[in-house]
């Protein structure tokens, strides 16, 4: 193929080169799937048009429309479900510092929910810029939720409460036993303006074979598809890690302009 960088040895080059051939009949597959996701057709109207909690530009506690946070103009809503309160099987540390140092264990945020989010923060001016919303629902009490997301430095990504509605449940991003799941859900706006469900990382609920990852969410996660390209690759098969940068909680200030 051409390529070739210092000091490789020929076992290495002939490797690499099997290896891209997967690489390249991967990203086929990739491409595939991508096409077939925007050929699905929609799938059924929402069942109220719910309203969340959430700070509005003043700082204030209000109330939005799911219908709401479609911008004018745009037909497509991202909304995660963010494990806020977490799993209560989740024995991972929680910060020792912040906002959240004072709440029981199971009354804090997930740690690797919030990677994913931390993740995004930076990425959801260009999503947004090409036409799509996005936003994370939490089960916790707004006021919680926002001074959480101040203290992590969170400025582009807009945080919703479902504390008070059934919207977590009906798409379930929560369980029978009222425990949080980390399920995406993907919205359309119709020019008829009904709502209607158009895609979900459904993958979560197909069990995964011995030592592979949920991967539901696979392709969005910066952080974890990184790791994969480094020999070490992932931590281990459930991405529950220990996050030093969580358990400071990130203080306001740190990677801001």
């Amino acid at each position: 193929m051409g390529v070739r960088f210092p000091n490789e040895s020929p076992e290495y080059r002939q490797a690499r080169d099997r290896l891209l051939q997967r690489e390249a009949a991967l990203r086929r597959e990739m491409e595939a799937v991508a096409a077939e996701i925007r050929a699905l057709p929609l799938g059924g109207p929402i069942r109220e048009d719910y309203e969340f909690d959430h700070i509005d530009a003043k700082g204030k506690p209000d109330k939005v429309r799911l219908s709401e946070l479609f911008r004018p103009g745009t037909e497509t809503l991202i909304l995660y479900h963010y494990m806020f309160p977490r799993h209560r099987d989740d024995d991972r540390r929680g910060p020792s510092s912040g906002p959240t140092a004072g709440l029981p264990l199971e009354a804090g945020p997930c740690p690797s929910c919030t990677a994913l989010l931390d993740n995004w923060e930076g990425a959801i001016p260009h999503v947004e810029g090409l036409g799509v919303n996005i936003a994370a629902v939490a089960k916790a009490p707004i006021e919680q939720v926002a001074v959480f997301a101040k203290h992590r430095g969170w400025r582009n990504l807009k945080l919703l409460s479902a504390a008070n509605n059934s919207f977590k449940r009906d798409y379930h991003g929560e369980d029978e036993d009222g425990q949080q799941v980390p399920i995406l859900t993907v919205f359309h706006k119709g020019r008829d303006g009904i709502v209607r469900l158009s895609w979900a990382s459904e993958l979560l609920f197909i069990p995964p074979e011995n030592g592979q990852d949920p991967r539901h969410v696979g392709t969005v996660e910066p952080m974890w598809t990184l790791l994969d390209l480094t020999p070490g690759g992932r931590p281990n098969a459930y991405e529950q890690i220990e996050d030093e940068y969580y358990l400071t909680e990130a203080p306001t200030g740190r990677h801001t302009d």
